[in-house]
């Protein structure tokens, strides 16, 4: 019978490695192997003359990083690309459409400023963003973070004033919400001001690296407590239940209360039209997830909910008969551009910056995702950038803050966008509404608009899926997830970032001070060195200790890498110098056994002497000490003593343990300090006063660097101690005789 061989189960036998050199350490490889190249230190003016060199090339390549459009626009591939970013782009700009209206009420400004913010920024990210897909608009996070702070500096207290009842006649207490809302959109505007500014300084800056710190899980868990603030927040526009506006600490719970304490003055009227949005909503989208592949286009939900009830809401005229909240009035036309008033600033500070930092975390992590789907790269400083101008240019024109949106970015990706053409389509969308038709949508219901942001947080909602990831993959990860999630709830979000992001912070510094510390053993005929408590095959070399630690040594875990060092080791030298002084006073104490006995033979012998003289013979035995003895001969021969401090010196120059040698690998130091140094040297020192002589192996020539600058190479630390590899390290001890130091037979 004929044997099937699966050929992709069948390996070709290994490469083979040959190797015959000497045995480096750094003081041969820094003077003979290795040789610099010459870097002579430039000036300032040479520096500077560099930097602002400039040419045609460099000046096209100012160009084209400052404006991505350049680097596709000129091959844009009409026949190929067109048609899918037209079909993209209206499907965005009729979805961007009912979610700027919505996302308006949660910045806490009217809802004509979201149409606003729906068009500056998405026409200026078409010139200036590296993103060929993401959606730039409103967002329910960063406008629940904006309306937070302007209801906090502009709370509806401070605009109650005294104003007859039009039914009685009586005095009362009313809000004056013209006034209340035009300060809301000073406060909105000002803080987006500064939200683009900080993102523009920290892209010129370079500074697009500062999204690392806001990790994966921080923002999911982050994003997830904002979705529970947006959702409760809700409620009362799905209800029609009149309450205040918290902010701050406890908010949530605040607002959950104030819903519930108000339950019994809900309009039915609003209820059952909000609650019939949501199930309509929730079964298109189920039904565009479930048959996304069939569709051509997504059913666009959410616009047809808006003309729907918008028409039902006009000619039932819910609003006078039925006490419905509607969204009200919408001018025509845009606003002309005006300066904000930056007497607002001192307040908005922190604000900003948390506002900035978490807007382009989200965009720059979306786009990065869109990016490796499709085969291309964007920038995260041009990122910055470009979000900056979309902001700051944005805000005189009485904008707030956006960023990139998930729901609509998958919309524009999925319905066959290619290019920011389809979001430049989609802004002009949102203009005609502006333009011409805004005055159709005055009498939405704002329920509509309270189920359209209630349906788009089941993606947020979702991620409570990755606990049990988490759970199974990293528990610290999971420890920032939950972190950011509880913080951001209670404490709200602004507060509940800077916990997650310093508990975050708080990991890395956890993970450099209880890294894993092992000893490496030989895989016998080879040079490599593993694990001996994982692995049969890796077995210790006789008298030697391979010591390895995955974290760089610096002053928060130094003494933590010398404490692992002995007690993974074994070797503590503190119980070797009490062992060594225990053999020193012994041989002392022999020592002068042997000068008293000594004293005692030149004794007996005077006497031997005195009777040989007198003609007596006589034996003398030393009954005292049977190990230390003389015997005296007739006619006065006497035998010298046989000291038995032979013995007692073989024993004391003995080794003072089995351990003659450590090997610290230190390939996975990236860096040390001079507290870190310090302490390594200490710890050499100490170890070769008890005769344990300490190399290290795997440094890095960076890392070397940094050794030389804090003169670690000096005292009992050499270059000689320093070897590029472990089997280096291992090669040398094997062949090095090992002798007891002088301090040990001083």
């Amino acid at each position: 019978m004929e044997q099937h061989v699966n050929l992709s189960e069948v390996r070709p036998p290994p490469t083979p490695y040959r190797l015959e050199r000497p045995v480096y350490d750094e003081a041969y490889l820094h003077s003979q192997l290795l040789h610099p190249k010459d870097r002579s230190p430039k000036t300032v003016r040479q520096r500077l003359a560099k930097q602002l060199h400039c040419s045609s090339e460099r000046a096209k390549a100012i160009a084209l990083s400052f404006l991505p459009i350049l680097t596709w626009l000129p091959s844009y591939p009409v026949k190929e690309y067109l048609f899918g970013d037209l079909v993209s782009g209206l499907s965005t700009g009729v979805m961007q459409l009912p979610q700027g209206l919505a996302y308006a009420m949660l910045a806490a400004v009217p809802p004509v400023y979201g149409l606003y913010s729906s068009f500056y920024p998405v026409l200026l990210y078409t010139f200036f963003g590296t993103s060929r897909h993401i959606s730039i608009g409103t967002f329910a996070v960063i406008s629940l973070m904006i309306g937070g702070v302007a209801v906090r500096e502009a709370p509806d207290s401070r605009f109650t004033i005294q104003a007859p009842n039009a039914t009685n006649g009586t005095y009362g207490d009313f809000i004056d919400t013209e006034a209340r809302d035009a300060r809301r959109v000073e406060i909105a505007v000002v803080l987006t001001t500064m939200v683009g500014l900080i993102q523009l300084v920290l892209g010129l800056l370079r500074f697009g690296f500062v999204a690392i710190y806001l990790t994966e899980p921080l923002v999911r868990g982050f994003t997830t407590a904002a979705a529970i603030h947006v959702f409760i927040s809700q409620f009362k526009y799905l209800l029609g239940i009149k309450t205040d506006r918290f902010s701050g600490p406890l908010s949530v719970l605040y607002s959950l209360a104030a819903v519930l304490t108000n339950i019994a003055t809900t309009n039915l009227t609003t209820m059952f039209l909000g609650v019939v949005c949501v199930v309509f909503l929730y079964g298109v989208k189920y039904l565009n997830e479930r048959f996304k592949k069939k569709l051509p286009v997504p059913v666009p939900g959410e616009i047809i909910v808006v003309i729907v009830c918008t028409g039902i809401s006009h000619g039932l005229s819910l609003s006078d008969n039925y006490q419905v909240d509607v969204v009200g009035t919408i001018p025509t036309g845009l606003l002309p551009p005006s300066l904000p008033d930056f007497s607002l600033v001192p307040n908005l500070v922190a604000d900003s910056v948390a506002i900035a930092i978490v807007g382009f975390s989200m965009g720059i992590s979306l786009a990065k995702i869109f990016a490796l789907k499709h085969g291309y790269s964007v920038d995260g400083n041009q990122e910055l950038i470009a979000m900056g101008l979309c902001n700051f240019v944005s805000s005189f024109f009485q904008t707030f803050a956006i960023t990139c949106s998930m729901s609509r970015s998958l919309v524009q990706e999925s319905t066959g966008g290619r290019t920011q053409i389809a979001g430049l389509l989609a802004s002009f969308v949102v203009l005609v509404v502006v333009v011409a038709i805004g005055f159709v949508f005055q009498p939405l219901p704002q329920t509509v608009l309270a189920a359209i942001i209630m349906v788009n947080l089941l993606g947020m909602f979702k991620q409570f899926r990755d606990i049990p990831g988490l759970w199974r993959t990293s528990r610290i990860e999971l420890t920032i997830w939950v972190v950011a999630f509880v913080a951001s709830v209670l404490l709200g979000l602004d507060l509940g970032l800077l916990v997650a992001l310093g508990f975050a912070i708080l990991t890395v510094v956890y993970r450099t001070q209880s890294p894993k510390t092992v000893i490496l053993g030989q895989v016998l005929h080879t040079g490599l060195y593993y694990d001996v408590d994982e692995y049969e095959e890796a077995v210790e070399c006789k008298g030697i200790k391979i010591f390895h630690s995955n974290s760089s040594i610096y002053f928060a875990n130094s003494d933590l890498y010398v404490n692992a060092l002995k007690e993974k080791t074994g070797v503590d030298p503190l119980h070797l110098q009490a062992v060594q002084k225990a053999r020193k006073r012994k041989l002392k104490e022999s020592a002068g056994k042997e000068r008293r006995n000594q004293k005692s033979s030149e004794k007996m012998s005077a006497i031997v002497k005195l009777d040989g003289d007198l003609g007596v013979t006589c034996e003398v035995v030393s009954g005292d000490d049977s190990q230390n003895h003389m015997d005296v001969q007739q006619n006065g021969l006497v035998a010298e003593a046989r000291p038995e401090s032979d013995s007692e010196e073989a024993q004391f120059l003995e080794p003072l343990g089995p351990v003659h040698t450590l090997i610290l690998d230190w390939t996975p130091v990236n860096f040390i300090d001079t507290v870190g140094a310090k302490a390594i040297k200490l710890m050499i020192k100490e170890y070769a006063a008890v005769d344990v002589c300490t190399f290290i192996a795997g440094c890095s020539r960076t890392l070397l660097d940094e050794l030389r600058t804090l003169q670690f190479f000096t005292g009992v630390v050499t270059p000689e101690m320093i070897f590029p590899t472990v089997h280096d390290a291992v090669l040398h001890c094997q062949r090095r005789p090992v002798l007891p130091t002088n301090s040990a037979i001083q």
